[in-house]
């Protein structure tokens, strides 16, 4: 057997095990559990946005930590937060897999595509289950908020090109927000489901995208001026972005307005948690 049909046979063997991993109960149900709590996460993030636009954001940021830690406070608390990360882990395992073997319905570029999108989000949902399993733990994760952010832009910064490699992070954050706008007006999220979405699920779905998408967008806007001014105290993550949200304007109201299409967001997950596609 030469070696190109050695590497074929040992691809094969690998999607073969995938899709027995995918095909297992447990694992599914897993899926589901970690949906679910992903949705519950931006729910508080919305109502820790709408608590910071009523003057009463003393407590904890509204970002995907902050909510974390607000379920730490709950009377189920480290066990909740366990469970969590168990949850967020099974997500990390469906979008590894989705990544190697799924959206095989789409050709070429659009096939690869997808399979990035995957890969990314098996890292957004490591990040929250390592981060979930660190505050159970007692280690308080990213107990600095903005601080993780700060000190991302600060290293890259550091180094030769930093304020050229913050851009290219600030751009690459603010095309995702822009993405997620565009997922909403094409209803592409479809492509994640088995089912769907139509009339007030369809258009809560996509106020959840587009709310989520600008939101994510002038995170990277900060990243962005913290490239422009060469100062890490510039960048900033969710907590943020919506505390500019709220230096703006009618700036109450505002946030409001995107805290409710964040939760919006977190009812899709929700519909997504019934519904998930498996590759």
């Amino acid at each position: 057997m030469g070696g190109s049909e050695t590497a074929q046979a040992a691809a094969d063997k690998g999607k073969d095990a995938a899709r027995r991993v995918e095909q297992s109960t447990a694992y599914q149900g897993l899926v589901k559990v970690g949906l679910v709590f992903y949705g519950l996460v931006h729910l508080l993030i919305a109502w820790l946005a709408i608590q910071l636009a009523l003057g009463n954001g003393g407590g904890e940021e509204a970002s995907n930590t902050g909510a974390l830690r607000s379920l730490a406070e709950t009377p189920l608390g480290a066990g909740l937060l366990w469970v969590v990360a168990v949850g967020f882990f099974a997500l990390v395992v469906w979008q590894l897999v989705s990544a190697a073997i799924g959206f095989h319905e789409f050709d070429g570029f659009k096939r690869l595509r997808k399979r990035v999108s995957a890969a990314l989000r098996a890292v957004l949902y490591g990040y929250l289950g390592f981060a979930s399993a660190q505050i159970a733990a007692g280690s308080g994760a990213d107990e600095g908020g903005g601080d993780s952010k700060e000190s991302l832009s600060q290293g890259l910064l550091s180094l030769p090109f930093g304020q050229l490699l913050v851009g290219i992070v600030g751009l690459a954050v603010v095309g995702y927000g822009i993405g997620q706008i565009v997922k909403a007006f094409r209803t592409s999220f479809h492509d994640d489901l088995d089912t769907t979405l139509t009339g007030k699920s369809l258009r809560l779905t996509q106020a959840g995208f587009v709310a989520k998408g600008i939101a994510i967008g002038i995170v990277g806007a900060l990243f962005l001026w913290a490239a422009v001014t060469a100062d890490p105290e510039k960048a900033g993550g969710m907590d943020q972005a919506l505390q500019r949200v709220l230096e703006q304007p009618f700036g109450s109201w505002l946030l409001i307005a995107l805290a409710m299409g964040v939760g919006a967001y977190g009812i899709y997950c929700f519909f997504w948690a019934r519904h998930p596609k498996h590759a």
